[in-house]
């Protein structure tokens, strides 16, 4: 009579090795979902620092800020070669913007500066408030200096 030995793992050994995974898993899926916010925040500063220096040259050339009341603020923009497309922000896609209000915008123009809505912008403030903290996207709106 042959024994036959047979090669497998263990299912004891196999429930050790899920186990292993999931800690695994649980360890590094945060560290992704924080790199995403980080980067939309970098977008958004960036796209905020640019922005905003377009809108200086604009009123160095002009004597007058950009009509942000206007609904064609962009086109005025774009057809004077200070942007070449009406800016989204990258946190909620919307390009519209409101004046000293950040209810349900994409950007806010208050105290002749451009904001992000749902991105704290503010430099003087680094402590965590509604806002969430200085250079986060957070789910709230923007805190106007």
């Amino acid at each position: 009579m042959k024994r036959t030995i047979r090669k497998a793992f263990t299912l004891v050994e196999i429930l050790i090795v899920v186990v292993i995974l999931g800690i695994l898993a649980a360890i590094v899926v945060p560290q992704f979902t924080n790199a995403t916010q980080d980067a939309q925040a970098g977008n958004i500063k960036s796209q905020l620092d640019t922005l905003n220096n377009q809108i200086e040259l604009f009123r160095a050339r002009t004597n007058n800020y950009p009509d942000f009341s206007s609904a064609t603020v962009w086109d005025t923009m774009i057809t004077g070669g200070y942007i070449k497309n009406p800016p989204r922000n990258p946190f909620n896609g919307l390009s519209d913007v409101s004046v000293g209000s950040s209810t349900a915008t994409g950007w806010v123009w208050a105290n002749n500066q451009l904001f992000a809505s749902n991105f704290n912008n503010d430099p003087n403030d680094s402590t965590a408030d509604a806002d969430g903290v200085y250079g986060q996207v957070t789910p709230g709106n923007t805190k106007l200096p």
